[in-house]
């Protein structure tokens, strides 16, 4: 995966990357799933997305090692927080379907001095987001194990996204608490409507 930076970085039309890791299972874990990466892409156009899935050297090399692809091409329609410093996912219409099917990316920089408390809770976090009604599809993911931490999950609509949000009582115990203890030293929160998503198996 760190390999992988030279042959993303310079990309023409990416804005912002990340190349992410995950955790077993479900991703809440503090082992590594080493057959499970992920890549996060904000592009300029559409053109240069898919350039650099179809065409790029990285996507060829992916073919070559990987079993299977799954790109999600996705439109923000809210976010608030930072990702080094900055907002990398900009909102120019957020008024898109939200009965579509919708994904949620959580991502935090914790704070040295609260990894225990905030591994201490994952546990509850991850049976809480695995009985969610509505959930199609979690992971979690991350830039730095242990200390960067991040979450991708696919919901069927907005609704019951802001069900689990609200109503649920483990979760809204631990977003409560990571306000009051100050777990983040830098956290971000974004909803996306999911345009399209593409799978591709290998013959590996």
């Amino acid at each position: 995966m760190y390999l992988a930076n030279k042959l993303v970085k310079n990309t023409k039309g990416l804005i912002f990357y990340k190349l992410l890791g995950t955790g077993a299972g479900a991703g809440f874990s503090l082992f590594p799933d080493f057959k499970t990466y992920s890549l996060l892409c904000v592009w300029k156009d559409d053109k240069s997305a898919n350039e650099f899935l179809n065409n790029s050297t990285h996507s060829f090399q992916i073919s070559q090692k990987a079993f299977s692809r799954n790109d999600y091409f996705l439109k923000p329609i809210h976010s608030h927080g930072k990702w080094d410093g900055i907002n990398p996912f900009p909102i120019s219409n957020n008024n898109l379907n939200t009965d579509l099917p919708l994904a949620i990316l959580t991502r935090a920089t914790l704070n040295y001095s609260k990894l225990f408390e905030f591994w201490n809770s994952v546990p509850k976090a991850s049976k809480a987001i695995k009985n969610a009604k509505g959930v199609k599809w979690f992971k979690g993911i991350g830039e730095l194990p242990f200390v960067q931490q991040a979450t991708f999950s696919i919901w069927d609509n907005l609704e019951s996204v802001k069900d689990f949000a609200y109503k649920n009582a483990d979760h809204s115990e631990i977003v409560k608490k990571t306000k009051k203890r100050k777990w983040y030293k830098e956290d971000l929160f974004s909803r996306f409507v999911v345009l399209g998503k593409k799978t591709k198996v290998f013959s590996n």
